[in-house]
């Protein structure tokens, strides 16, 4: 398909498709082509620029494929802190925050699994908890 920036003998310009430029040169040949106007079948192509694509559509998709790759790896060295930094309780999770808190005794940092409404009882009864977006390492 090719598409062409047309102008009649009457001042009228419009666009058109064509199957291949062989149809339209058939078409304007055989004065097959005719305007909106209904007076004229003598049609002209006009100059067109080539359609390129628009570089503000690739700058802002790059952009935000590197805001995404940015975020990612923040998060897998996030990831990488935790796990250095701190013991994995696992389910345990809710148990482990209280005793620390309660007893005060082995008091180190862990991490681990709760539910929302576990985090949100955890944080009312005053223990410090933070939900941490946990992304998987082989995410790029």
């Amino acid at each position: 398909m090719i598409k062409y920036h047309l102008k009649c003998e009457c001042g009228v310009e419009f666009e058109s498709w064509f199957s291949s430029s062989k149809e339209y040169e058939r078409l304007e040949k055989k004065k097959m082509l005719s305007c909106q106007c209904g007076k004229s079948n003598n049609i002209s192509k006009q100059l067109m620029a080539p359609q390129i694509a628009s570089k503000k559509v690739d700058t802002k998709k790059n952009k935000q494929e590197e805001f995404y790759k940015t975020v990612n790896k923040k998060l897998r060295d996030l990831r990488d802190y935790v796990e250095k930094n701190a013991e994995y309780v696992g389910d345990n999770f809710v148990s482990e925050a209280r005793s620390i808190h309660y007893d005060k005794k082995n008091v180190r940092s862990i991490y681990g699994k709760a539910t929302p409404e576990q985090t949100e009882e955890l944080l009312d009864e005053g223990i410090e908890v933070n939900t941490v977006p946990w992304i998987d390492k082989a995410n790029n």
